[in-house]
């Protein structure tokens, strides 16, 4: 089902089992070097349907079920959806940017064929969803997609719950600002607030009585999660998380031009800090749109190279972050 308002039914269950952002595709991220992709996600998955199912718990997935809005390898979706439909609870998935080639979903979307099948619960606008009776205790859940607004009152959302509990999938500022992020703020009724998007786990930020939490996503996509366990979570009556391992390798990146010494790593933090802030804010406005390969953008990089006489490590790197800032656009175009 496609829900765009819509409540779904209350449910009872053991508590809601959290994944985040699966970004399921055929197309292996540039520089993971497993031999077979994307089994490494799908076997994360199953996972998370051995403990859902053990647990008689709900399922929410974060956002970004699919790597690329429109996923053409049939036999992957195929295995998708034979993989959601193991659930006992149907899946209720959040829009996240990675799912839509527009603003919001529409039906040229692979995860709109999923709605529409009822293989999972598709949040297309921003709304409280459902309850959960977890125990003696009730939870209400609402969600806002990727690219709307984070609601900043959500009194009146539920009647008599004992938690009040929002998903979102937006850039947010739990680690520092930076182009674009929003800062956590008090949600007027809501006790805690669950982001995808952000990919690494995130210290919690409490905001008034709304706790603000981002428990990173399952699938590493890029070098800079070279040390993030991805890992599911249970979302409990009374709106803790607690971590569920999931199956993965520690050894699957090239990391090729992105080891420096150790001697060097506070200067390295610093240019690395500055030259990404660069590539952040071309990404987010219209520089990578001007050229598609980048080759703007990555004039101004070299010349600030230049003018701040930057480290040949620290060159590598950030050569490669706009490479695969480059491949996102081309992907997302």
């Amino acid at each position: 089902m496609i829900l765009t308002g819509d409540r779904l039914p209350a449910v009872a269950c053991n508590g809601i089992l959290v994944i985040g952002d699966p970004h399921v595709g055929s197309r292996r991220p540039g520089r993971r070097k497993d031999a077979v992709w994307p089994q490494a996600v799908l076997g994360k998955l199953e996972r998370c349907v051995s403990i859902a199912n053990e647990r008689q718990l709900a399922v929410v997935i974060l956002g970004d079920l699919f790597d690329r809005p429109v996923e053409t390898d049939m036999a992957l979706k195929n295995q998708l959806v034979r993989i959601l439909k193991s659930f006992r609870h149907r899946p209720i998935v959040n829009v996240g940017n990675h799912d839509i080639q527009h603003t919001t979903l529409t039906d040229s979307d692979s995860l709109a064929l999923l709605g529409l099948c009822d293989v999972v619960d598709v949040v297309a606008t921003s709304a409280p969803v459902t309850e959960f009776q977890i125990g003696t205790r009730r939870i209400g859940v609402g969600m806002t997609p990727y690219g709307q607004s984070i609601p900043t009152d959500a009194r009146g959302s539920f009647s008599g719950t004992d938690v009040q509990a929002w998903f979102t999938h937006h850039d947010i500022a739990f680690d520092g600002g930076y182009p674009g992020a929003v800062l956590p703020f008090a949600v007027d009724g809501c006790d805690v607030l669950i982001n995808g998007h952000i990919h690494k786990t995130q210290k919690s930020i409490l905001a008034g009585r709304t706790r603000w939490l981002n428990p990173g996503n399952i699938t590493r996509q890029s070098v800079d999660l070279v040390d993030h366990v991805p890992r599911a979570w249970i979302l409990d009556g009374s709106g803790e998380l607690e971590a569920q391992a999931l199956p993965f390798e520690s050894n699957v990146f090239d990391l090729t031009g992105r080891v420096v010494d150790a001697a060097d790593e506070a200067l390295v933090a610093r240019e690395v800090e500055s030259a990404f802030v660069t590539l952040l804010q071309a990404e987010s406005s219209t520089e990578l749109k001007r050229s598609g390969d980048g080759s703007i953008i990555r004039d101004e990089i070299e010349a600030k190279f230049t003018a701040d006489s930057t480290s040949d490590a620290v060159r590598a790197i950030v050569r490669s972050l706009l490479g695969e800032a480059v491949e996102r656009h081309a992907a997302q175009g």
